[in-house]
């Protein structure tokens, strides 16, 4: 197969997809481009490492130079496509070029959430380069509130305590990462997070942050005010769609995609943060925003440009850190779900399953990686829980 094939967004689902090109033998061009500067790289590190300052940016990139020269991928970082002729089959980039494909790949990813405000001290994280102003903002200040209790709240909460901040972390919900974990577990890493040293405060619904003196303020539906010398919004992503819908291409909280991973544009596909599809295992439409989720549609969606066979849904999973412990977790849970637990949730090493209907539909595992991996398959197959024994490492 030759031709040119186009991807938009070097994040790791554009970068996955060329890698995946290339391994299945595609013959023709392909063309990578990003509004970043960077080589493609881990984003999970921004909240962490890189945050922290102590991993450089380099051990984070996926691949060196030399990988994408030796591969034939011409890969342009920072710069970016100004608009997608569908007609045509061509994409213009930010430099006026004008390219031609054979199939389009948008990989376009999602930005930060944002809260309406004038101050210059609120910052969202995202990006390599949203670090800097960051970091800069904790290390004049000293103190850092966080709006949101989701994974990059708390994960940004225990990288800034590790720096020696002082942190107030306003979650908007009544338990932290209550998306993705359990109550019990939920109530865990809120223990967890205060032992080091941080405040956070539920059930706050944040509607105004401005300039306070020599810091920022933020203030809640109910009148209670918080101060800080600086603040950073963590709310969720928006996908980046901009691109798409100026094409005419399907757009619903997200680029619309089939099992295929195809666009409603002939010749066009969509992989990563910036789509929406159908998941035949939750019986509804999602957009995915794990990291490990957008490695494997990048995969998916290179396999379905060669014409192969649609890739099986797979329960989505992701990981994160937190005051140096680690957690793994897997598909759908509900705060109502029925919760089998093996092993200490004090000692924090154990692995939760949540069950809906004596079916599995999630789990949660701290210090046993492998039988998380065990479960997703479980989860997948939907099949009766049969006894309340602990998942067997695979």
């Amino acid at each position: 197969m030759s031709g040119r094939i186009v991807i938009v967004g070097t994040g790791i689902a554009g970068a996955t997809a060329a890698k995946t090109l290339r391994r299945e033998g595609y013959a023709g061009e392909i063309v990578l481009v990003g509004d970043e500067p960077d080589l493609p790289y881990r984003r999970p590190a921004v909240s962490k490492e890189l945050l922290a300052g102590t991993g450089s940016f380099d051990r984070t990139v996926l691949e060196p130079v030399k990988f994408w020269v030796d591969n034939r991928i011409d890969l342009r970082p920072a710069f970016g496509v100004e608009s997608v002729d569908t007609d045509r089959a061509t994409v213009r980039l930010g430099t006026g070029e004008v390219l031609g494909y054979d199939s389009l790949l948008l990989a376009t990813g999602a930005r930060a959430r944002a809260i309406d405000t004038a101050s210059t001290r609120v910052h969202t994280l995202r990006t390599r380069a949203d670090i800097a102003a960051l970091q800069a903002a904790i290390t004049a200040g000293g103190s850092l509130l966080i709006i949101g209790g989701g994974l990059i709240g708390c994960e940004v909460a225990a990288t800034v305590r590790g720096l020696g901040a002082r942190v107030t972390l306003l979650n908007a919900g009544p338990a932290l990462m209550d998306r993705v974990v359990p109550a019990v577990v939920s109530d865990l890493m809120r223990r967890t997070h205060e032992e080091h040293g941080v405040v956070v405060v539920n059930d706050v619904l944040t509607t105004q942050l401005v300039d306070a003196g020599d810091g920022v303020t933020a203030t809640a539906a109910d009148g209670r005010t918080w101060s800080a010398a600086a603040a950073l919004v963590a709310v969720g992503s928006v996908p980046e769609t901009a691109l798409a819908e100026a094409a005419g291409i399907a757009v619903n909280d997200g680029i619309v995609i089939d099992q295929h991973y195809r666009t409603s544009a002939a010749g066009v596909f969509a992989a990563g943060d910036a789509t929406t599809g159908f998941h035949p295992l939750r019986g509804e439409f999602e957009r995915g925003q794990h990291w490990n989720s957008a490695m494997t549609a990048g995969a998916a969606a290179a396999l379905s440009i060669l014409g192969h066979p649609a890739t099986p849904a797979e329960v989505p999973w992701g990981w994160t850190d937190q005051h140096g412990v680690s957690m793994q977790f897997a598909g759908w849970l509900h705060p109502h779900d029925e919760l089998i637990v093996d092993g200490d949730l004090d000692g924090k090493d154990f692995l939760a399953v949540a069950l809906r209907d004596r079916r599995p539909v999630g789990a949660v595992a701290l210090r046993r990686p492998r039988e998380l991996r065990a479960i997703r398959p479980l989860i997948a197959a939907g099949e009766p829980w049969q006894s309340a024994e602990p998942v067997a490492a695979h």
